[in-house]
């Protein structure tokens, strides 16, 4: 009896109509410059800021490789706030969301004493301008 066909990958989508942080993730690395647009299905484990920008986190570490970061410019997290009656960073943590957007393999370089050094890695964002790209579940 044979069974072609029949293997299962740990990485696939809840649903087909999204993709998974970690299938973003792997498919950003491969089109790199460029990105994948679609739309990504995450809970959201970690939340930050840096500046006017906000980040939505599918690991506890943005850092890690696996992590999808949804990059909220200044207006989405304003709308957000709005139509969610609170702190998005607050608001979306612990919650499963949808975003629609482009994941984009980006350069991140660590600074020392405010100065760029050659030490850098690469982090998955999605950025979101429109608080209509987000879908909470």
């Amino acid at each position: 009896m044979a069974f072609a066909g029949c293997a299962t990958s740990g990485t696939a989508p809840v649903d087909a109509r999204w993709l998974a942080p970690a299938q973003a993730v792997q498919l950003a690395a491969d089109a790199a410059p460029r990105g994948v647009k679609g739309v990504f299905a995450l809970q959201v484990r970690a939340t930050g800021r840096q500046g006017e920008m906000a980040y939505l986190n599918s690991e506890t570490d943005y850092r890690d490789q696996r992590n999808l970061s949804i990059a909220l410019e200044p207006q989405a997290v304003r709308q957000l706030g709005e139509r969610l009656g609170a702190d998005p960073l607050e608001a979306l943590k612990g919650r499963r969301i949808l975003v629609d957007g482009e994941a984009r393999r980006t350069t991140i370089v660590f600074y020392a004493d405010g100065v760029a050094t050659d030490k850098y890695y690469y982090q998955t964002q999605v950025r979101v301008t429109r608080a209509e790209q987000i879908t909470v579940q």
